[in-house]
């Protein structure tokens, strides 16, 4: 397992370069610059602007220096931002979007694992259409569409819950939360039905039939563990896409959280917010990865003596 945990993580570094690489050539090739704005900007100011972030380098010199600065953990200074820096900005945006995420996710395991279980009980009736429709749903919806529309009718028409803030006014993570976890719930929905379908198949579970034991026995004790194995494994990149997918949530909802900051970032074109938030983001997404694969070979005993097999 160790061995396995090393060769990831090596893996990692390579993948991390990449999206360094494409990032930062692909901020600077977009047309407008981090000081270009309606207000008209003296040369001679501009030119100090630049030489004070090392704009005025060639841009392999930029490269070289932004990944010089990374080594140390330094992200940069914000352009847009004076006297904060990326690494203050991420930790001040970080905690909102990641107690969003954490909500979002436990929306998704509630909803999705109940309806995967249920509709996996009794398949090709309506106990499995019924959510297995909903789901497909929940798929194709985006979070642009179905943020307003829960807004319009728990928000608007009902006026049952707020419509925008964070921790502000009781009620307000209710539908942030349903939007970003609607989507996640339906794919653990359909994963943990797969799931369930394979391992009730199985011939202990008939075994444990035939012994008599109730069918809540059975799916609780013998069919959950084997049959959740597909959404553990889905958990770590559903955690990581939550947070990286919370930015469209984040602005309908007007949440103070790192999403805002990237937003106004990619319109401000802050450079040095991009690439901070996009590898914050993409080390992210590695680690639940692998967290998610250690999960899933602690549950699966065949798993775990195929990764010992590999020593």
């Amino acid at each position: 397992m160790l061995r396995f945990i090393f060769l990831r993580l090596l893996q990692a570094i390579p993948v991390i370069l990449v999206v360094i690489t494409v990032t930062f050539f692909l901020v600077r090739a977009a047309p407008g610059g981090p000081f270009d704005s309606d207000k008209a900007v003296m040369p001679e100011v501009k030119a100090a602007l630049e030489a004070q972030y090392r704009l005025d380098l060639p841009i392999s010199q930029q490269y070289f220096a932004y990944l010089g600065d990374l080594a140390k953990g330094d992200l940069g200074p914000s352009f847009k931002y004076p006297g904060r820096d990326v690494n203050e900005l991420i930790s001040a945006g970080l905690p909102v979007t990641a107690e969003l995420g954490a909500y979002a996710l436990l929306v998704a395991l509630i909803l999705g694992g109940l309806a995967g279980i249920m509709a996996a009980l009794k398949p090709n009736t309506a106990q499995d259409y019924i959510p297995m429709s909903f789901a497909m749903i929940g798929i194709c919806m985006p979070t642009f569409l179905l943020g307003p529309l829960l807004v319009l009718v728990f928000g608007i028409y009902l006026e049952w819950l707020p419509v925008a803030g964070w921790g502000d006014i009781p009620g307000d993570k209710i539908l942030p939360s349903l939007t970003l976890g609607a989507a996640y719930a339906a794919y653990i929905a359909r994963l943990g039905r797969a799931g369930m379908l394979e391992v009730m198949s199985q011939d202990y579970i008939r075994t444990a039939r035939a012994k008599g034991l109730p069918e809540w026995r059975i799916v609780v004790k013998h069919a959950l563990r084997g049959g959740m194995i597909p959404v553990v494994a889905f958990l770590g990149p559903a955690f990581a896409g939550l947070l990286a997918g919370s930015f469209v949530v984040e602005t309908i909802f007007q949440i103070p959280g790192l999403g805002r900051f990237y937003v106004q970032a990619a319109f401000n074109r802050d450079y040095t917010m991009i690439l901070g938030t996009t590898v914050f983001l993409s080390t992210l997404i590695i680690l639940f990865n692998l967290l998610a694969d250690i999960l899933a070979a602690w549950m699966n005993p065949r798993l775990r003596a195929q990764l010992g097999e590999s020593k």
